[in-house]
């Protein structure tokens, strides 16, 4: 029987990794110009190993410079996004907790946007000094979400909570664009989530982020799957409750903080793909984390390839969507869990 079922589970591996390589391939080689997929692995040996062949300049211009910058960072995006979710729904132990819909990604915003409109956010340490501002928006926004939530977190009150927040925080956004009427226009197209203009810097930024809690999940995933039955069991078992939930809960904001400053507000993926992959593999923490990732990275390196290409030559923001795509599995998922009360 146990056999069994670690066969499901690498074929379903198997499966969703292909997923991702053809998308990947999909995502460099599709656009305003066609590159031949032979292209992708010349110009990657090229960069890397220093591979000796002959690649065509304009290519490489296109492939190192904007192509795989946009669509590894999508990728990185996609995977922080649905790390978050798992994060959120197994200390929270609530189906529906997301940092979008809890409206921490809107106390981000805020923060990235004090800090571009104040000036902080220019020169060299500006991206450093963006993502700070973010990551204390969202610290706000996640305290402010616990406090009228109450010490029980039921879904019910903890979606009203985000909604307040949420509400609360684009009042505040609306506010500050309105005083800064020369950024408008750009400020808003970023806060829809874009990954138009974005480098190689962008990623080396949030790689170490997503380094470190997926480390920091793969240790505490006993711990996350004994949240989904009880915090009363896991402290009996020796856990320390509030500690491990508060620093998977900042661990979680500050990934939440790092996309935001780096790629906008993008909604619903925290929420869809972890529930997706916990209808296919189930709830174990083990197989969660790493298959929430690799979905998440595949999910949104899709929805970019949408957004740059369904109107060609005009681009959509990503975040669009993600909305379309999202919002409807999440009406589903709402749905089922009002008639399961």
């Amino acid at each position: 029987m146990r056999r069994k079922y670690n066969k499901k589970h690498v074929y379903i591996g198997g499966g969703m990794f292909l997923c991702f390589l053809f998308t990947f391939i999909l995502a460099v080689t599709v656009g305003s110009l066609k590159i031949p997929i032979s292209e992708i692995w010349n110009v990657i040996g090229h960069h890397t190993i220093g591979f000796p062949n002959q690649v065509d300049p304009t290519l490489d211009a296109v492939l190192w410079s904007l192509r795989f910058p946009r669509v590894v960072l999508a990728m990185v995006v996609g995977a922080s996004l649905a790390l978050a979710g798992v994060l959120y729904q197994g200390v929270l132990r609530n189906p529906l907790a997301d940092p979008y819909i809890l409206g921490v990604s809107s106390g981000s915003a805020t923060g990235a946007i004090i800090a571009i409109l104040s000036g902080i956010g220019a020169g060299i340490w500006g991206m450093w000094f963006i993502s700070l501002s973010a990551f204390i928006g969202a610290f706000i926004a996640t305290v402010s979400v616990f406090l009228l939530a109450g010490r029980e977190l039921r879904t019910n009150t903890l979606i009203l909570a985000g909604v307040v927040i949420h509400a609360l925080f684009g009042a505040i956004i609306t506010f500050l664009l309105s005083m800064s009427v020369e950024q408008m226009s750009r400020i808003q197209y970023w806060l829809m989530g874009s990954f138009s203009l974005r480098e190689w810097t962008h990623i080396w930024i949030l790689i170490p982020v997503i380094l470190v809690v997926m480390a920091v999940a793969w240790f505490t995933q006993r711990e996350l799957n004994l949240f989904a039955v009880n915090a009363r069991t896991a402290a009996h078992v020796g856990v320390s409750v509030k500690k491990t939930r508060f620093l998977l809960l900042i661990l979680a904001s500050l990934l939440t903080a790092m996309v935001v400053s780096i790629s906008g507000v993008i909604g619903f993926v925290g929420i869809v793909i972890p529930h997706l992959i916990r209808m296919i593999i189930g709830a174990n923490h083990r197989f969660l984390i790493p298959y929430s990732i690799l979905a998440g990275a595949t999910f949104m390196m899709a929805s970019d390839l949408l957004a740059r290409t369904i109107f060609d030559p005009r681009e959509l923001p990503v975040g669009v969507i993600t909305a379309f795509l999202g919002a409807p599995f999440f009406s589903y998922f709402l749905y089922k869990w009002r008639r399961n009360l």
